[in-house]
């Protein structure tokens, strides 16, 4: 049974997903272990500096190889890493050819260019999954365009706004991500063959060659230099996260506010028993949405960590690098949830119009005082006019009344709005939504396919 709720039964496809978890298993690193080390024999072959069937043999032995992860792992935890005691395996299966395994490379060579490996293989799931939200959320911001609602700030009705809006401020940040993860892939995706001080003094004359065959047989990027203590490319990754998580934490926290009672604008998605109270039948938490920010909260401890392990001491570190073996695997496991929790919560979430509506209609009017304002202004002037509406929201919030009836009162906004048809028109929050409409239009057609 597992001990964390990353290998928890219960738990594991709460703050995870399978698909994610086969990128990170240790069935999968020291697959890439080996796949590096084949790839330093093939490159070392196209050299000459071992023989192309010493590079053959080592490569079915990849293949074939039953790895004895007991041994592995004991020899592991003598060792303090893994490569030598699997060097020792794989050199022994591949019998003569064995002795050019892991050919003038450090096991931080093989260690780093396995995590980047996967790092590809698991950034490809999150820009797959960024884009399927990407697709869920241009949807509804055009579906829900013109629909009105109150747009909130301090937690407080401020001005009417409509719910495509909201969407597509969503979808704008989600249209950044994807942009970042592409542009970040050339920093991230380098491979590392420097050996010991990382000065390729173990190869000497070629060396940049073969370091250059070695990246090309794996499809990375060759660095301009050994970045056995340059981490910022994998620190990039985890901050990355942090910032696609943080975007999945907002639009959660905006969903559990709304869903909320009291305000009642949206619901996620409708399955029986999900987000069920032990004690009170008539619960539907907001269970996806929770998942979701609980990872982002759970990812930006990984990016501070990720920020410290950074700080390597000379050409090679005595600890630091350790911290990204565990925060590494952690932050894509979490992020993987919040986007899988997205893309259900969001391709299913229940827009409640009507309670929209309604709810704009709870202050009587005061979420338009500034149309009214803003309107009358010209006459006025900006100050004068404030003052006025500033007297009238006063009256109706201490003695009740809808804010047009109150100002239909007041000559001098009757006067400056021409009549009471006027004023009507302009403290009715449909008619005002500013700008709404064309920034969604706006956003979608900058919204790439």
């Amino acid at each position: 049974m597992g001990s964390t709720v990353f290998d928890s039964v219960l738990f594991r496809d709460m703050f995870g997903t399978a698909e994610m978890r086969a990128v990170f298993t240790d069935e999968a690193l020291v697959g890439r272990y080996i796949e590096a080390e084949v790839a330093l024999a093939r490159a070392q072959a196209r050299m000459g500096v071992v023989p192309k069937s010493a590079a053959e043999a080592i490569q079915a032995a990849g293949k074939s190889i039953q790895i004895d992860f007991d041994k592995l792992r004991h020899e592991t935890e003598i060792v303090g890493y893994p490569i030598l005691p699997l060097v020792h395996q794989l050199s022994a299966a591949a019998g003569e050819a064995g002795r050019f395994v892991h050919w003038g490379a450090t096991t931080q060579d093989i260690m780093d260019t396995a995590n980047v490996l996967q790092i590809r293989a698991a950034l490809a799931i999150v820009a797959r999954d960024l884009r399927e939200i990407r697709d869920i959320l241009k949807a509804m911001a055009k579906k829900y365009r013109d629909t009105p609602m109150a747009g909130r700030t301090h937690l407080q009705q401020a001005l009417p706004v409509t719910f495509g809006y909201k969407a597509a401020v969503w979808l704008s940040s989600i249209d950044r991500h994807i942009e970042r993860v592409d542009q970040a892939l050339p920093r991230i995706l380098l491979g590392e063959f420097s050996g010991a001080a990382g000065t390729l003094a173990s190869v000497g004359e070629g060396g940049l060659e073969m370091q250059r065959l070695f990246c090309e047989e794996l499809g990375l990027h060759q660095p301009s230099i050994t970045w056995h203590v340059a981490r910022d490319g994998i620190a990039e990754a985890v901050t990355l996260l942090g910032l696609i998580t943080g975007t999945l934490g907002k639009i959660a926290t905006d969903v559990m506010l709304l869903s909320s009672s009291e305000f009642g604008e949206v619901s996620e998605p409708f399955v029986p028993g999900r987000g069920a109270s032990s004690t009170m039948p008539q619960k539907r938490n907001a269970i996806s949405s929770e998942l979701m920010l609980a990872a982002a909260k759970a990812v930006r401890q990984h990016v501070a960590t990720m920020l410290d392990g950074m700080i390597h001491d000379l050409e090679r570190a005595t600890g630091p690098w350790h911290v990204e073996w565990a925060s590494l695997p952690e932050s894509f496991l979490l992020t993987a949830s919040s986007l899988a929790n997205a893309k259900f919560m969001l391709g299913g979430l229940v827009v409640h119009e009507k309670r929209m509506l309604d709810n704009l209609d709870l202050t009587h009017g005061l979420i338009v005082a500034e149309a009214v304002m803003m309107a009358a202004a010209p006459k006025l002037g900006r100050q004068h006019a404030h003052d006025v509406v500033y007297d009238a929201c006063r009256k109706a919030i201490e003695g009740g009344g809808t804010l047009a009836d109150i100002l239909a009162e007041v000559p001098e906004i009757h006067d400056a709005l021409g009549g009471k048809d006027n004023i009507r028109k302009h403290c009715d929050p449909a008619n005002y939504l500013g700008l709404c409409g064309p920034m969604v239009d706006r956003v979608l057609s900058l919204s790439k396919r």
